[in-house]
């Protein structure tokens, strides 16, 4: 049995003087942020119609280098309405990790099809481009014009890569796996704003993609969500279709569509102007911090910290720390320890085959999956953590 000492003494040297307890990430707001919600109050402008809407969609889509952005009120109703605007349907099979948030799962059983899981690699700790090929391989049958799994009969219809704690996927792999079974692509980049894959910002690789602005998040709305797409047509139809279908008209209430109301409110949309003014200095101060924790850990005899893949510059959104396969039994003594020192660490999410509303869902094997369930750890990584090492404050 390790003495857990060091991996405190290691976590208190990254963190310093933080007041305990260190929560795993926390939002900092300050005058602009305050003065922008109180232009709203004052003005009487908060619901979903309103400057900021409009300012912060720009501001987001210049960010991630999309030409369109369609603000959402939150980041599961954005990809529910992104998967249901790329054409799934009642019944179809989604492919998708097993490590990932429920939400994802979640927003594609609110499009009323199934949930099929895929394993994932340690090089990104996303999906693995590889088995999702060997599994494709194996199952898909081309039937009528459309790929179905030969196990179900159901339609295989789309595909939402995810970027774990901001880590880009391997994005030409899996497109091209994408590609040769007609897969509609939906990047889950609700971790990811931020980071990028060879110079290119996530959320940018498929048709469309989807932000989160969670109160977790590196930008925060509160709750709020994002579409981003290069394509103008569907940007338009996005925007449409989440704000109840309603048809332009100065007093008439005709709508063409079942639809939704989702949209984002103004001040909400505020809040993510002001700390969309900031993006780049918290980034920067997440990768110092990230540094300091691989520092830390980088002679470490039996955990390390999670490095980001190759040709990535990833914005750290959590800092992961892998035990040692034969350490694997020590992850929540480990967690009781950290939590007992005022850090609150937290396991990677439950993988989502094991979850009781998912495990009957069709999946492929998952080794992978089930091995960083049992040995990550995510460590606090607010990015004011490493304010007093970034020259940027933020």
């Amino acid at each position: 049995m390790p003495d857990l000492k060091p991996v405190l003494d290691a976590v208190d040297a990254v963190l310093g003087t933080a007041a305990r307890p260190v929560e795993l990430h926390e939002p900092r707001f300050g005058e602009r942020e305050r003065e922008l919600v109180l232009d709203c109050i004052d003005t009487n402008w908060v619901s979903s119609a309103g400057k900021y809407v409009t300012r912060f969609e720009e501001m987001v889509a210049a960010a991630t280098g999309s030409r369109h952005a369609v603000a959402i009120v939150n980041g599961t109703a954005a990809l529910h309405a992104a998967l249901v605007l790329e054409g799934v349907e009642q019944d179809d099979e989604v492919l998708l990790p097993s490590i990932t948030f429920v939400a994802t799962a979640n927003a594609v059983s609110h499009a009323g099809a199934i949930p099929h899981f895929v394993d994932s690699t340690w090089d990104t700790l996303g999906l693995d481009p590889q088995a999702l090929e060997a599994h494709l391989d194996a199952i898909a049958a081309r039937r009528n014009g459309a790929w179905v799994n030969k196990q179900t009969g159901r339609r295989l219809r789309a595909l939402v890569p995810v970027h774990i704690f901001g880590h880009p996927v391997d994005m030409a792999a899996l497109g091209a796996v994408a590609a040769k079974y007609d897969l509609a692509i939906v990047e889950d980049a609700t971790e990811s704003l931020g980071s990028t894959l060879n110079g290119q910002g996530c959320g940018t690789f498929g048709h469309s993609a989807v932000l989160s602005f969670n109160g977790n998040k590196i930008i925060t709305t509160g709750g709020g969500g994002m579409i981003v797409t290069d394509d103008e047509a569907h940007a338009r139809h996005a925007r449409h279709f989440t704000s109840t279908a309603k048809k332009a008209h100065a007093w008439a209430f005709d709508h063409d569509e079942v639809a939704y109301n989702y949209r984002l409110p103004n001040i909400n949309a505020a809040l993510g102007c002001a700390q969309m003014e900031r993006l780049s200095a918290m980034v920067d101060a997440k990768r110092v911090l990230a540094e300091r924790y691989l520092r830390a850990f980088s002679d470490f005899p039996w955990a390390r910290i999670y490095r980001e893949p190759k040709g990535s510059q990833s914005n750290y959104w959590l800092n992961t720390l892998v035990l040692d396969r034969e350490y694997a039994a020590e992850r929540d003594r480990l967690l009781g320890a950290l939590h007992g020192h005022g850090i609150r660490a937290r396991p990677l999410w439950t993988p989502m085959h094991l979850l009781p509303m998912y495990r009957d869902c069709p999946r492929s094997p998952l080794p992978v999956a089930e091995d960083m369930h049992t040995r990550c750890i995510n460590l606090p990584s607010s990015p004011f953590l490493a304010e007093s090492a970034n020259k940027n404050k933020i």
